[in-house]
């Protein structure tokens, strides 16, 4: 196959130079200007778009097994394609959980032949209850990538110190969803001025930032390797900030939502429940320090935290509806938009958010964009415009806030294991 009329973008290329790339097996036979098909060669022509090393999103929900309702590993892959990611990691709130060996190699085993590269993340603890340890050396040898509770916090401090001393040992990190319950519950948005006025119970950014200094203290003294998830306020990313200078084994994530959406939007939505997450969407101050985060190193990966529910369940009145919306599809778009057309990241800092940091987090080798690689490779413009319909979800479920919304800059395809996907709006 013959890629062609393509701008590599990866941490030796900036993407201002325009070149053709010939795959053979699965793997990157020659790179270089001007070249022919030979015959029987496949070729397509990618007009000017970037191609990068496959983007990776290492927070997402695929749902199976067990609420194959909302998404299965098949659509979710689907989803993941038309995003650009060629690779996801799993969350394990599925039923049964992801605690034991021979669920995590189900999952692995369902997607083998999907053109996305799907890592399982296995529970911290059994059933997902915060009591007991899993078999965390089982589920490593069965192929997961980092251990977490999420949906809700590993909440048990003795429980927490255990896990990160265990999962130390084994090179692992520990994802936790971080909230202290006590504090954030029954809330359904921020806590501020718009839950006030609209009257709905408030989850304070207080209950995110309480555990995450929590976790960065037993990290500190385990020596264990603590990950925070979807990261949301601005004192959060003060205290990741700050860990970070100390020399803690502290990483983080935030949602391309939280760097674009903020708690305003439920009261302009008229009560929307696509806008329902958690943590949920939070102030201008805290969106402008997600963005500062990702600018300064403190914030290491951009996920999506991609969460399908079905339409049922999100059509009830908001206090009703689950949290989560689905991400995967849209979050180049609002990167693209958020970070790069405002200049506060280049097209190489933002492959070390999406390609090359998540997998250094995970101990994951990345894929590399030279002669002789495997071909592992995302395609994606930055300027074009185009509206996210529901025709154009691929996800299972269509839970998303960016329904209908014009948007700029568009994933276009991927190419891994042999496969290559175009991505063609409907």
């Amino acid at each position: 196959m013959l890629l062609q009329n393509l701008k590599p973008v990866s941490q030796s290329h900036k993407g201002d130079e325009t070149v053709d790339i010939r795959i053979e097996e699965g793997m990157i036979k020659e790179i270089g200007a001007g070249l022919e098909a030979t015959e029987g060669e496949e070729s397509h022509d990618f007009g000017g778009a970037y191609v990068s090393p496959g983007w990776m999103d290492m927070h997402v929900h695929l749902r199976e097994p067990g609420f194959e309702h909302k998404e299965t590993i098949e659509t979710g892959c689907d989803a993941a394609a038309f995003g650009g990611f060629t690779a996801v990691a799993c969350m394990p709130n599925t039923k049964p959980a992801t605690h034991t060996r021979d669920v995590v190699e189900f999952i692995i085993k369902k997607a083998e032949k999907l053109p996305v590269d799907v890592h399982p993340i296995a529970c911290v603890t059994k059933e997902r209850k915060g009591k007991s340890i899993a078999e965390m050396a089982d589920l490593k040898e069965g192929g997961a990538v980092a251990f977490s509770d999420d949906g809700d916090p590993v909440y048990n401090s003795q429980v927490m110190r255990v896990a990160l001393e265990y999962s130390s040992m084994l090179n692992m990190p520990i994802i936790n969803h971080e909230e202290d319950l006590d504090l954030s519950r029954p809330g359904h948005m921020n806590e501020g001025k718009v839950s006030t006025r609209l009257g709905l119970d408030g989850t304070p950014g207080i209950a995110e930032e309480v555990m995450i200094a929590r976790d960065i203290m037993l990290a500190e003294y385990t020596g264990g390797h603590i990950h925070v998830a979807h990261i949301s306020t601005k004192n959060a990313v003060d205290l990741v900030r700050q860990a970070k200078k100390k020399g803690i084994n502290v990483t983080t994530e935030v949602c391309a939502h939280h760097f674009d959406l903020t708690d305003e939007e439920i009261e302009k939505q008229h009560f929307n429940t696509n806008f329902k997450m958690h943590p949920p969407l939070r102030t201008q101050e805290d969106v402008d320090a997600m963005v500062e985060g990702l600018v300064d190193g403190t914030i290491d990966a951009i996920c999506t935290d991609h969460a399908p529910h079905a339409i049922e369940e999100k059509e009830v009145e908001f206090m009703y509806a689950p949290n989560g919306i689905i991400g995967m599809e849209t979050a180049w778009s609002i990167t693209n938009q958020r970070l790069l057309q405002t200049e506060k990241l280049n097209l190489q800092q933002l492959m070390d958010k999406l390609v090359y940091n998540p997998r250094k987090i995970l101990n994951l080798e990345a894929p590399e964009l030279k002669e002789g690689a495997k071909a592992n490779l995302t395609f994606f413009n930055t300027d074009e415009e185009w509206t996210f319909t529901p025709k154009n979800v691929r996800s299972k479920s269509k839970n998303s806030p960016y329904l209908d919304t014009k948007l700029k800059g568009r994933a276009v395809g991927i190419f891994n294991k042999g496969q290559l996907v175009l991505n063609e709006l409907r």
